[in-house]
């Protein structure tokens, strides 16, 4: 079970989730959301963290100048679209690339998968009209394909005491948290972070170890 941390504004708070075991870290370039981070504080966070942390640079329907800006000064890992943009305009940059999708009540997940065929992976979303994510609202976990060959990443309103049930009923490839971490918009609380960490691996163990028993192995 991978863990990422999204909106990281600190050099404190990335070394935080990166020593409680996140796998990576999200950086927002999106000046509207309370936890957008400026290139100059994205660039000391990525010098502060260790080299085996996934930096992902969270983009929401910007300019593809502003991305190769970016990309110039901060060495991130990993791409995750937020808005409209269409797979063309994903692959324009030559990085790995995540796409968020947020799961309308008439989206269907497979066929909208399908449309970014090179995505590293695909991260399903609680929708809210005009609101990109990050509302802390979930959806209905039954929704995520099953059986796919897909990396799925879960979101959505997860948080410490729900993040377990969650992997249960979804079971995502990773998971991706951001204030249900947190102490106040933008500051990740120690414990929480912790917490969730625990939980999604702990969840993810006991999904394996039911699945060996049912197959017998």
């Amino acid at each position: 079970m991978r863990v990422k941390i999204c909106g990281i504004t600190s050099v404190e708070d990335a070394r935080l989730a990166v020593d409680a075991g996140a796998d990576a870290l999200g950086l927002v370039f999106y000046p509207p959301s309370p936890r957008h981070v400026t290139v100059e504080l994205a660039t000391e966070i990525a010098s502060a963290v260790s080299p085996f942390a996934v930096l992902t640079g969270l983009f929401v329907n910007a300019h593809p100048q502003e991305v190769e800006d970016i990309l110039k000064l901060v060495p991130l890992n990993l791409l995750q679209f937020h808005g409209d943009e269409n797979a063309p305009y994903c692959r324009q940059f030559h990085r790995p690339y995540m796409k968020a999708l947020r799961m309308k009540p008439d989206l269907d997940p497979v066929e909208a998968m399908a449309a970014y065929p090179d995505a590293r992976g695909v991260l399903l979303d609680a929708y809210r009209k005009g609101v990109p994510g990050g509302t802390g609202d979930t959806f209905d976990w039954q929704r995520v394909p099953q059986g796919g060959d897909r990396h799925i990443i879960l979101a959505g309103g997860l948080n410490p005491e729900n993040v377990a049930e969650a992997i249960a009923a979804a079971h995502p490839h990773g998971v991706d948290v951001s204030g249900g971490v947190e102490a106040a918009p933008g500051r990740k609380d120690p414990q929480k972070v912790r917490a969730f960490i625990d939980a999604a691996r702990s969840a993810a163990t006991s999904g394996a170890r039911s699945n060996a028993l049912t197959q017998g192995v």
